[in-house]
């Protein structure tokens, strides 16, 4: 059977530039990873702060990536993470994953 759909490509240059993004962060900045209680009917959340950067497209790869970690929902406000949830844990163990440390 022939390759007629086929075509081969080098993902070397992807990861490159992936990486190159994910090192603009300052990753010794002081995070602060809380919890509070929001709206009407008290619902949870987890707010992350402090990231070190105002880049609205790193923060949001950022948020997809700790979203599917922690199995929950999130959002962006004002360069500031906010989870569903108690995720203060997850959160802090997905951060060191990715080499933030507090400072």
């Amino acid at each position: 059977m022939g390759k007629k759909n086929w075509i081969e490509f080098d993902n070397q240059e992807k990861k490159f530039q992936e990486t190159a993004k994910v090192d603009t962060f300052y990753k010794r900045s002081k995070i602060n990873i809380s919890k509070q209680k929001k709206g009407k009917k008290g619902k949870t959340v987890t707010l992350i702060r402090g990231l070190g950067t105002e880049d609205e497209i790193l923060l949001k790869e950022l948020l997809k990536k700790i979203k599917v970690f922690c199995g929950t929902g999130g959002t962006l406000i004002d360069s500031n993470i906010q989870l569903q949830g108690d995720m203060v844990a997850k959160s802090i163990e997905f951060l060191r994953k990715e080499g933030f440390y507090n400072s």
